[in-house]
């Protein structure tokens, strides 16, 4: 079941998409889907959004399959929804206004990779995982790592980040250029491979987090990182949230390079131990992992670990294998099938907020006594280190009260997020189902947003009824 949660209409084009099926379908062959499993597949199923699904599918195997898709789509003002891998928990795929999706599970290609100059060039469909196996003996990797199995044409169109961002950055800053096809079918790159550039316009930041709606990501050129020499982490107990807060604000405060250092509350740590076989004490825990050379991780465990003293830690056990460290992420990426488990029949929903460093403390303790008041259940997990924290809901759909009481606390940690200075999401992007709170973040800055959609996609085809309402 699914809950019918307020969305921006989008009109159909019943003609428009009537002659445009038999057209598409007769030059894509096998490759063009019609039935209702694959299209509700690439409807949006992570949420509680209603699933709306595409009229048709079309698996593109290169840029050429999707400036034809776009330009018949053009031609005829028909909606084009990117699809990667569907990991996207804001609405993002749905299509409420009918249309094509484009599937990018066949353009997975590594196009090339530079090592000398820490670069590669890769087609959308291929996950983060996958490149980097594919980097594996190269001594490079990448390193955004949102947990989920996401493709990196989709990371770029959400501007996706994770565990590494605190030390390596977001998807903003690892991406060097794009080729996109635009609305009209036209093909730009929006830059070349240098390492910075002042000629012109940002384009290729502007595609960033655009979630498909001024156009459709066909080629990344990426940065890489060098694989560290050294590799250390491990586990941290708190007392509470607050004090584990704030020995990370102390931590980043006092310019100490973590890699990697995320949060998980007495609950979510509950859920990893049973789900994924650990054995932590239950109590607001962090993870954390340094990079560097021997020398420099250990200096950096060492002023950690006084930082958390000051804070009342327990015990600070360090993993100091690589099968160890494996499995301790392991389990953080897991964390939200871990939290299925504490609700069985229940529906998971997830959202984020972001805040700066200095309001963390307070942010995330709101926000765990709103849960507790509100008599929800739902852990809390973070990349604390950029301010950045999640919350997993476990909702019983089927009872209308606790519907609403999740919805109304999603609400209260978006406007609190923002009153802090802070944004309605730091990583899972608007999609539907945070347009509602842009105007608030914004400002009059949203206006400057809907000017730019309609000058880009005037016929507002580009994924249309995300981000922004085009009129």
């Amino acid at each position: 079941m699914t809950v019918q949660v307020a969305v921006e209409p989008v009109t159909r084009n019943e003609t428009g998409i009537a002659e445009a099926l038999p057209r598409l379908a007769g030059r894509f062959g096998e490759r063009f889907a019609q039935s209702e499993a694959v299209r509700r597949q690439h409807g949006h199923t992570l949420t509680w959004l209603t699933n709306q699904p595409p009229d048709a599918v079309i698996f593109a195997e290169s840029t050429e399959d999707v400036v034809e898709i776009v330009r018949v789509c053009a031609d005829l003002r028909v909606p084009v929804i990117p699809f990667g891998a569907g990991s996207s928990l804001e609405g993002q795929v749905n299509a409420p206004g009918g249309g094509i999706s484009i599937d990018f599970s066949r353009m997975k290609q590594v196009v090339a990779v530079h090592a000398e100059d820490l670069d590669c060039v890769v087609q959308p469909g291929i996950t983060h995982y996958e490149l980097n196996e594919y980097l594996r003996d190269t001594g490079l990797f990448f390193p955004i790592d949102p947990g989920a199995e996401a493709s990196l044409g989709g990371m770029a169109a959400t501007r996706a980040s994770g565990t590494n961002a605190v030390r390596y950055g977001t998807m903003r800053d690892n991406i060097l250029n794009l080729t996109a096809v635009m609305p009209d079918g036209s093909v730009v790159k929006t830059g070349h491979r240098a390492k910075k550039s002042s000629a012109g316009y940002d384009l290729t930041r502007l595609l960033i987090g655009s979630e498909g709606t001024l156009g459709v990501i066909t080629e990344l050129t990426l940065k890489l990182h060098g694989i560290p020499e050294a590799i250390s982490g491990g586990v941290c107990p708190f007392r509470t949230i607050e004090d584990a807060c704030n020995a990370v604000i102390l931590t980043i405060q006092s310019g100490i390079p973590v890699a990697r250092i995320e949060l998980l509350d007495a609950l979510q740590v509950k859920a990893c131990n049973a789900y994924s076989k650990l054995d932590l004490e239950e109590t607001p825990t962090l993870f954390l992992e340094f990079h560097g050379s021997p020398a420099s991780v250990e200096e950096q465990s060492v002023a950690f670990g006084e930082i958390a003293a000051e804070f009342g830690a327990g015990q600070f056990i360090w993993e100091t294998t690589a099968e160890a460290r494996h499995k301790l992420w392991k389990a953080r990426h897991d964390v939200y099938w871990s939290a299925v488990g504490l609700r069985p029949g229940a529906k998971a929903i997830a959202t984020d907020a972001c805040v700066p460093i200095s309001r963390l403390a307070e942010c995330v303790t709101e926000t765990a006594e709103d849960i507790e008041k509100s008599g929800l259940v739902g852990p809390i997990v973070g990349h604390v280190g950029d301010g950045n924290f999640h919350v997993t809901m476990l909702v019983d759909i089927g009872d209308p009260g606790e519907v609403e009481r999740a919805a109304a606390f999603v609400g209260r940690l978006n406007m609190r997020a923002i009153a802090m200075d802070g944004t309605c999401t730091g990583e899972h992007g608007v999609g539907q189902g945070k347009m509602k709170y842009l105007a608030a973040e914004h400002g009059d800055g949203l206006a400057v947003m809907r000017a730019i959609k309609r000058a880009i996609d005037p016929d507002n085809i580009m994924n249309p009824g995300k981000i922004v309402v085009a009129v």
